[in-house]
């Protein structure tokens, strides 16, 4: 048990009275210093605050793919920790492990800031305003950066929704005059004096056309053109040059003229040809529509998956879900110049998780492999099963990430890009989510033309993420 004497042997105590030591000492407790053994883990919660009496410890990092050492409490009166004095959310920034036999002193961080408080109360202010200020700007911060990503993402998709809906509305117009050409031929078919059978075999030869499945070559499409024009104004039909454009595109030949023109009336060519043609544009005009209404429901669709707004927060998750709607979202980056390549893993299990969490990481990756590319290149999506856990890996042809950048890359404010760039979440926070929130590891892999972010969660989580 700590004594009053061995405290008096430590530099940091040196302007404390001995009351004021016993005070420390009721406080506090001793915690034996074991070689190897892991006395605070990097990301808890600093709820206590650490300092040596003698021995020594080992502080490390996780930085890429391994913990790095980065520093050695080895002195009497060297201290970590107790961030929660002052700062609620304050967490240990390394791993402590025992090197050197010896005794610690821990006190609550609570009874640190009561202490603080009584004994040196203008220093406690100071302290306590530095931290509230840092995390006030911070916040600030990270809510201007958001909000701008926000206001990026929102144009983006404004303008994905608008190109098909602009192609709805001028198709349904379209469509109203096409379907007046259509009752307006039928009217003119009726003067003829078509029949019955006529009207059949007519509807029969209507049906054996169909439109390309390949985009046409045009210059064969404009000799076919000029090829049915010119029977057509022979034939003595009315606007021959509309009429062609029309059954072309639907695969009618000069021999299917012919035909038609015999299963006509002998006055009635024209209007039965119109009346093709517009059948024709109808169908073409209604493909268009639902081709356009699909895809503005399939990016409501992708943005609702996205931003997860009707489901809990916590639930079994599908990483794929999640980085297919990631990958729509951020479409407008992701064109023209980026090549997307999906490798979905087919024995992905779902995994324990915060969907909208998970998708902010997703972006963040995602946004920061097209910064790399300056918005050229090729970005790969990988997930796969690694035993019991998910991978997702999100790679990039981009100038890659020097040693100095990847030790840095999880620090709180590091950041590479010019100011207004990027989505203002940074890898830090990627870190937290995936790290702290979820039992995960998030690690860099990168060389020039191929940068690597690998991100593992477990398959079945041990604590459920607080909300």
């Amino acid at each position: 048990m700590l004594e009053l004497s061995d405290l008096r042997t430590v530099p940091l105590f040196d302007g404390l009275d001995d009351d004021q030591l016993v005070q420390l000492l009721d406080g506090g407790s001793e915690v034996p210093i074991v070689p190897g053994e892991v006395v605070w883990l990097e990301g808890d919660r600093a709820d206590y605050w650490w300092v040596v009496v003698d021995g020594s410890l080992d502080l490390s990092r996780h930085i890429g793919r391994e913990d790095v050492v980065v520093g050695r409490m080895d002195v009497p009166g060297r201290w970590a920790g107790g961030f929660r004095a002052w700062d609620e959310h304050g967490v240990y920034l390394a791993t402590a492990r025992g090197v050197a036999p010896g005794r610690l002193l821990r006190v609550p961080a609570q009874r640190l800031h009561e202490l603080a408080n009584v004994w040196f109360p203008f220093a406690a202010h100071l302290v306590a305003g530095l931290y509230g200020t840092a995390r006030s700007i911070e916040a600030t911060a990270r809510q201007r950066s958001g909000l701008v990503t926000l206001g990026t993402l929102a144009a983006g998709l404004a303008h994905e929704i608008n190109n098909p809906a602009a192609a709805a509305a001028r198709s349904s117009a379209e469509l109203e005059h096409a379907c007046d050409g259509l009752l307006d031929a039928l009217r003119q078919m009726a003067t003829a004096g078509l029949t019955a059978a006529q009207f059949g075999e007519l509807d029969a030869l209507r049906r054996e056309l169909e439109p390309p499945t390949t985009l046409p070559d045009p210059l064969e499409t404009a000799d076919r053109e000029e090829a049915l024009g010119e029977w057509l104004d022979r034939a003595g039909v009315e606007r021959p040059w509309e009429l062609a454009a029309s059954l072309v595109s639907a695969g009618a030949d000069v021999g299917w003229l012919e035909r038609a023109a015999a299963a006509s009336p002998a006055d009635g060519l024209g209007a039965c040809l119109g009346w093709v043609a517009r059948t024709i544009d109808v169908a073409s005009l209604l493909g268009e529509v639902r081709e356009s209404t699909r895809r503005v429901s399939e990016l409501v669709a992708g943005i609702k998956s996205y931003s997860q707004m009707d489901r809990a927060s916590h639930q079994r998750v599908d990483v794929r879900e999640g980085l297919e709607s990631t990958l729509l979202v951020m479409g407008p980056r992701l064109r023209p110049g980026v090549t997307v390549v999906r490798d979905w893993g087919a024995d992905v299990p779902l995994v324990d998780g915060m969907p909208g969490e998970l998708n902010q990481v997703w972006t963040n990756l995602v946004d920061n492999a097209v910064d790399a590319m300056d918005g050229h290149g090729t970005l790969r999506v990988t997930t796969r099963l690694d035993g019991d856990a998910v991978v997702v890996e999100v790679a990039d042809t981009g100038t890659g990430m020097s040693p100095e950048v990847q030790q840095r890359a999880f620090e709180a404010f590091y950041t590479t890009k010019d100011v207004g760039r990027g989505t203002g979440l940074g890898l830090d926070i990627a870190h937290r989510i995936v790290v702290d929130r979820h039992g995960g590891s998030i690690e860099i892999e990168s060389r020039p033309g191929d940068t690597r972010l690998r991100v593992r969660l477990p398959v079945r989580a041990a604590h459920p993420p607080a909300p």
